[in-house]
């Protein structure tokens, strides 16, 4: 079992989770500290993937919705509320040095969190994330960053939420006339981000193979929580 860090956040923007990302991405390259694990819930958000290609956003005038270009591969996708978002900060040296088979694995996580629910998910060749079948619909999407063999991004799990943005304001993930759904709709019943992650962070630990201690996290204003986390991990590192 390898030792890591889980740090469980409430709804916060995805800018500053993405600079905490990188901060964190850089202890763990430095070994100052082991990989760590991020779950959140974001204020509403478009981010743009590297081959994210013109004309795949088409979001209506006056949507309350931030557009953010992001590092990360992958094309469009849409956050917000009610979808349980994981950020894996893995250094890939303990994890196997294959991006490919990191994705997959986060795939089978995405899979074995669902399963306990009695929601049978599944992957389709050629595509990422996790998907029901029959038909097929959505139910979770993967991008990742891989620098120096340190992950960065991960995946977003659609717990309860309206999925209409992914198909009305985006072409998610670049897939024309895909249908999106989520945890609650498929089991008919609301369904909390708060019922899911320990579910999630079960089926991750399980997957690779990792020793979870739960960091404190302080409340307080969006804006203020980066600095008591650095804090903490500063402490732990020395």
């Amino acid at each position: 079992m390898t030792r890591a860090y889980l740090m469980q956040l409430g709804t916060v923007p995805y800018r500053e989770t993405w600079d905490l990302q990188r901060s964190l991405a850089a202890a763990v390259s430095q070994g100052a500290i082991p990989d760590t694990v991020i779950f959140c819930e974001h204020l509403p958000v478009i981010t743009a993937g590297r081959r994210t290609e013109a004309g795949e956003l088409h979001v209506p005038a006056g949507a309350e919705v931030e557009i953010v270009e992001t590092d990360r591969g992958g094309k469009s996708t849409y956050h917000g509320p009610g979808q349980l978002v994981c950020y894996p900060i893995f250094d890939l040296h303990r994890h196997g040095k294959d991006v490919k088979q990191y994705v997959r694995r986060l795939e089978e996580a995405i899979i074995q969190t669902l399963e306990p629910l009695g929601i049978e998910a599944t992957r389709i060749e050629g595509l990422t994330g996790a998907w029901l079948q029959n038909p097929p619909r959505k139910i979770a999407s993967i991008g990742v960053r891989v620098a120096r063999w340190v992950t960065t991004h991960g995946y977003a799990l659609n717990v309860d939420l309206d999925p209409a943005p992914f198909t009305s304001w985006i072409t998610a993930c670049g897939l024309e006339d895909a249908s999106f759904t989520t945890a609650s709709r498929e089991l008919g019943r609301p369904l909390t981000v708060e019922e899911v992650r320990p579910l999630a962070a079960a089926a991750l630990a399980q997957v690779f193979e990792l020793e979870l201690e739960e960091l404190p996290v302080e409340d307080g204003e969006p804006g203020l929580w980066p600095q008591p986390v650095h804090a903490k991990l500063g402490a732990k590192a020395g």
